[in-house]
């Protein structure tokens, strides 16, 4: 039993080697395969030029000073005797910005000029330096500008109203003057019995330099509109193919207008199409002074005031707060 035991002293074994692995003809005949493979392939362009920033950098990174080549290098030892020591500068000890290792080489990997790239340097902290002096927009600002916008397009708005104030107010002048004329929105006001066949508005052939020019633009272009309009119909009219009627003798003027057989002779404004450098003059103007002259033009022809919506019997205007929206709040 002892012998046993001094037998199996596993601790004091020891191991042999594994035994290497003989590679077979296939084995052999694969690896040399992929190894071809790999001699063999072409590289790419980013493969190559990773390989040769490698190298370069590799290049660089060793200095020429030392080694076995500098040893037999025979301008190193010239320069060694004129006083120059390996990691020191070149010229004067005295000179202390000079330089101790020599430039780098930078690479183009473009065919551009030699100065592009510094152009582009420039132009890129000229566009830095101009983004930073920009000012940023601030919310107060924001709100300001939204106002404003928001007063002027309120402002329009009322010089329009008040142009039309203007274009009614003219209209009743001359009706109680007695005078027969066309209503611009299409009502005959000689005849108040017949406003339903009124609604199609008619051209009136007052001359546009006759009426004042605070409110002429609205006139013209309600001119233009209906122009427009009639034009159109004229066309749609005699595209159409018409069947051959009937033709009475017999049929009175209220037998014609029932059969749809009339024809009406529309009259156009004499001067709708000259230019009006008055009406230019005016238009050109800001909103709010467009509204001041409409105003005045109200209280000093008509004895209206268009933020009471008042019509005052004389042109004293008692009881007027006063020419401004602010002094009738």
């Amino acid at each position: 039993m002892a012998s046993d035991e001094e037998d199996d002293d596993y601790m004091n074994m020891t191991f042999t080697e594994a035994p290497q692995t003989v590679e077979t003809s296939l084995q052999r005949r694969q690896r040399l395969k992929r190894e071809g493979e790999i001699k063999g392939r072409v590289k790419s362009k980013a493969e190559l030029a990773a390989e040769e920033h490698e190298a370069r950098e590799a290049a660089l990174s060793q200095s020429m000073l030392e080694g076995a080549q500098a040893k037999k290098s025979k301008g190193l030892a010239m320069m060694a005797k004129m006083g120059f020591q390996a990691g020191g500068a070149l010229g004067s000890k005295e000179n202390a910005d000079a330089r101790v290792e020599p430039i780098r080489p930078e690479i183009k990997d473009s065919r551009a000029g030699i100065g592009l790239d510094s152009e582009r340097k420039r132009k890129l902290r000229e566009a830095a330096e101009s983004s930073e002096k920009k000012v940023k927009l601030d919310e107060n600002e924001y709100r300001d500008r939204v106002r404003k916008e928001a007063e002027m397009a309120r402002c329009e708005r009322l010089v329009y109203a008040a142009m039309k104030v203007c274009a009614s107010m003219d209209e009743e002048k001359r009706n109680v003057d007695g005078a027969t004329v066309e209503s611009f929105d299409g009502v005959d006001s000689a005849e108040p019995e017949k406003k339903e066949e009124g609604k199609k508005r008619t051209i009136s052939t007052r001359p546009l330099k006759s009426i004042p020019v605070e409110w002429r633009g609205l006139v013209r272009r309600r001119e233009e509109a209906e122009r427009e309009r009639r034009m159109k119909h004229d066309v749609q009219q005699t595209s159409t193919v018409r069947l051959p009627t009937y033709e009475d003798d017999l049929e009175d003027e209220d037998d014609l207008k029932a059969t749809g057989k009339t024809q009406t002779v529309y009259a156009l404004v004499e001067d709708l199409d000259e230019e009006d450098e008055e009406l230019d003059e005016f238009n050109e103007l800001e909103a709010d002074d467009k509204l001041r002259r409409l105003v005045e033009h109200l209280r000093k022809t008509y004895d209206y005031c268009f933020w009471c919506k008042f019509e005052y019997p004389d042109d004293k205007l008692e009881g007027c707060p006063g020419l401004t929206e602010e002094e009738h709040d």
